[in-house]
């Protein structure tokens, strides 16, 4: 149940599908009119002062029911549950991960013959959250506003944002359903927050192949392989982005040099069904390759 002390985007009914894909078209509607609300908002209180209440937006959220200990396929680690009951999980960026959600969507659909429920969670969107996407937008820092950023709007917390459920810490979520899956909504937020801090590269770029290397010769070797790709269509390299988000489209393509070299400069080779290849500098020393690496998981 939300809470009527704040402002919110009109409340939606939870909808109930049979199509995978139909299904996440109603997250990623959802998602944007929650981020909508919200970048809104923060931008008429940047430039008018206070809002006079405060404002929040909730992340959309997957759920489902299983009856019984169905016959599933246990080929595949995923797809299916173990046991019978109701399965919950919030969702953001449902437009980056519509591939992966239709996918688990459809084998749980086909393993457990059940609908889907999506709605509205109870989880606020944090503002910084909300407009990392919006070139347009970014949060100032503290004390740079006439007012406290967390009496208006809701901002990140770590004490909320862990890994209790893939730690198996924590077996159900707070209205008494099972977790559906291994991450909340916030915390996948804060993994493309620092990838996209670390990298200097939006999260939208990351291809499903993913390399790691401490030379930059190396890098010098990715740059030039890539640039050949792109001189030759058959191959299906589509683009070139570097650090800043400086893309290239054609082999000849000029590379803007980024303003600043994050910690982790990375580097993409995209194809369109993002089966493209991703190259991290991870630099020296093993921190950086396991802060790397829990990102990315």
């Amino acid at each position: 149940m939300h809470d009527d002390l704040f402002l919110s985007p009109p409340a939606a009914a939870a909808v109930s599908f049979t199509d995978p894909v139909a299904a996440v078209a109603h997250l990623e509607k959802l998602y944007a009119q929650a981020t909508q609300f919200l970048g809104k908002a923060f931008a008429a209180a940047v430039a008018q002062g206070k809002p006079t209440a405060r404002l929040r937006a909730y992340y959309p959220e997957i759920r489902l029911t299983v009856v019984s200990h169905d016959k599933i396929d246990s080929r595949l680690s995923f797809g299916h549950v173990a046991h019978p009951g109701t399965y919950a999980t919030t969702v953001t960026r449902p437009d980056l991960f519509r591939n992966y959600l239709i996918q688990q969507l459809t084998l749980l659909m086909d393993n457990h013959a059940v609908h889907v429920q999506i709605g509205l969670s109870d989880t606020p969107i944090p503002l910084h959250f909300a407009v990392a996407g919006n070139p347009d937008l970014s949060v100032p820092h503290q004390g740079e506003l006439d007012f406290t950023l967390r009496d208006v709007f809701d901002v990140p917390d770590l004490s909320t944002t862990n890994d209790d459920i893939v730690n198996g810490q924590r077996s159900h979520n707070a209205d008494g359903s099972q977790p559906l899956a291994p991450f909340t909504a916030q915390r996948v937020d804060y993994s493309l927050s620092r990838l996209s801090h670390y990298t200097a590269t939006d999260p939208i770029h990351f291809q499903n192949y993913v390399l790691f290397t401490n030379y930059q010769f190396y890098v010098d070797e990715f740059e030039f392989m890539a640039r050949a790709a792109l001189s030759n269509p058959s191959l299906g390299y589509t683009a070139f982005v570097a650090g800043g988000n400086a893309t290239i489209t054609t082999g000849d393509g000029v590379l803007t040099p980024s303003a600043k070299t994050p910690q982790m400069p990375t580097y993409h080779l995209k194809r369109a069904d993002g089966n493209g290849i991703t190259l991290v500098n991870i630099g020296v020393g093993p921190s950086n390759a396991k802060t790397a690496t829990d990102f990315f998981i």
